[in-house]
């Protein structure tokens, strides 16, 4: 792999990096539907302790929180650093190196990029150099799961542990909440390619080392099609899949214009959700409690 993410930055004269498929050229200034340059923006970074349990370990995780997003979701709760007209800190590739080395030594277990679909051909060679200089505690590629093929086929190899959201099993809604055509056929696609490529979640000590680990926000009223997820998930990804079913939706942001989500979620729906996943025989990363 050394020196091959050099030529991903071509990538960004047409770019394809997501669902949307853009085709501007970044690299001339154009920007699309995330309307972000050819350059890295962060909004934070830090140890982060509200991760999965096998994410955080003792130590937190090494996250760094890119700003803008490649989806726009109207109950977005980030959306001060994901949503347009969000602005972060620009930093270069040496700069991220140096913070990715800072959180290895602070004790992370890992390196945890937050929306990093819209920026994969100038991250790879960053962490190419981290790597050269010392870097061995994985990476999680932390995503909307709206990533084009492309895109993950760039990231074989360098990503240890992919964590993709299955936001929506219609598209339709996906189009209507999310502004993204196609979701549940691109994220499809892309689950599969994410597990062909590390596997089902292997946790070491509690922590987890490689593989797929899936968030499934359950949204009021069923919005989700929760069962269209989790049907995917345990008949064509793996039944052994690591699914975090989570149950902490608010209204935020744009979630007024819609008076179906405008609404937190009832407990008996978050119920229903986990009876579903369960059905279907998924048995990690979520508890039926109850």
């Amino acid at each position: 792999m050394e020196l091959r993410t050099a030529k991903y930055i071509e990538a960004l004269k047409s770019c394809k990096l997501c669902g949307h498929r853009c085709e501007v050229d970044r690299l001339a200034g154009e920007t699309g539907i995330c309307e972000t340059k050819a350059e890295i923006r962060i909004s934070s970074f830090g140890p982060h302790y509200g991760e999965e349990p096998e994410l955080v370990g003792r130590f937190g995780s090494g996250t760094i929180f890119f700003t803008g997003c490649n989806l726009h979701c109207d109950f977005c709760q980030n959306s001060d650093i994901s949503q347009p007209g969000a602005r972060g800190v620009k930093i270069d590739a040496d700069g991220l190196v140096k913070i990715m080395l800072d959180l290895q030594k602070k004790g992370c277990h890992n390196i945890n990029w937050v929306s990093p679909t819209h920026l994969v051909p100038i991250l790879l060679p960053a962490l190419e150099n981290a790597r050269k200089e010392g870097l061995t505690i994985p990476l999680v590629y932390n995503t909307g799961g709206y990533d084009s093929l492309e895109t993950l086929k760039m990231l074989d190899g360098w990503v240890e542990i992919y964590m993709p959201d299955a936001k929506y099993g219609d598209s339709a809604m996906a189009r209507k909440y999310s502004g993204a055509p196609e979701y549940w056929e691109i994220n499809r696609a892309a689950l599969l390619e994410m597990y062909r490529q590390v596997g089902d979640l292997y946790i070491e000590d509690d922590v987890a080392v490689r593989g797929l680990l899936v968030r499934h926000l359950v949204l009021p009223n069923d919005v989700a099609s929760s069962m269209e997820v989790f049907k995917f998930i345990a008949e064509e990804v793996s039944i052994n899949t690591y699914i975090n079913i989570m149950d902490q939706y608010r209204p935020s942001h744009l979630a007024e214009k819609h008076a179906e989500i405008n609404r937190h979620l009832t407990m008996d729906e978050y119920k229903t959700a986990v009876i579903l996943a369960d059905g279907f025989k998924l048995h990690r990363g979520f508890t039926n409690y109850w």
